[in-house]
């Protein structure tokens, strides 16, 4: 990790210091260029927004994939406070961003809260109806 990468990750990490002033889970992420410069910052408001995807890492994978061609795109980095969560990583991944550096990882944030605090998985089933399901899937990824 390189001294820019330290400076970078320390304002997340100020970022998710004023999420929580402000009342929202303490998470916080910026994206830089390849040259280092900040090119976009977001806090979690998912609390004050009354939106549960208002994470910060979502947020900013929208930006760069509404804002960025896809060369700039893979060549930023996203700093970010906390290890992106699954809805995260994939927007990440489809928003093409080239790397991603965080501070602390979803384990070390689990031992940070309280027992039972988690959000409970949902009862899921399927596969099902494969033979209808793939009439409007076929061909698309070619």
């Amino acid at each position: 990790m390189t001294h820019d990468d330290e400076r970078l990750l320390r304002r997340a990490v100020e970022l998710a210091a004023s999420a929580r002033a402000d009342g929202n889970p303490p998470f916080g992420s910026l994206l830089a260029g390849p040259d280092g410069a900040v090119l976009a910052e977001e806090r979690n408001t998912s609390l004050t927004d009354h939106d549960i995807t208002a994470h910060p890492e979502l947020k900013l994978a929208r930006w760069a994939a509404r804002e960025l061609d896809p060369a700039t795109a893979a060549a930023t980095t996203m700093y970010t406070s906390c290890q992106p969560c699954g809805m995260c990583a994939g927007a990440i991944a489809r928003s093409g961003l080239g790397r991603v550096v965080y501070a602390l990882s979803g384990e070390q944030l689990d031992t940070l809260k309280p027992p039972g605090s988690g959000f409970p998985d949902v009862p899921s089933e399927g596969p099902a109806l494969f033979d209808e399901a793939r009439v409007p899937v076929e061909g698309y990824y070619r």
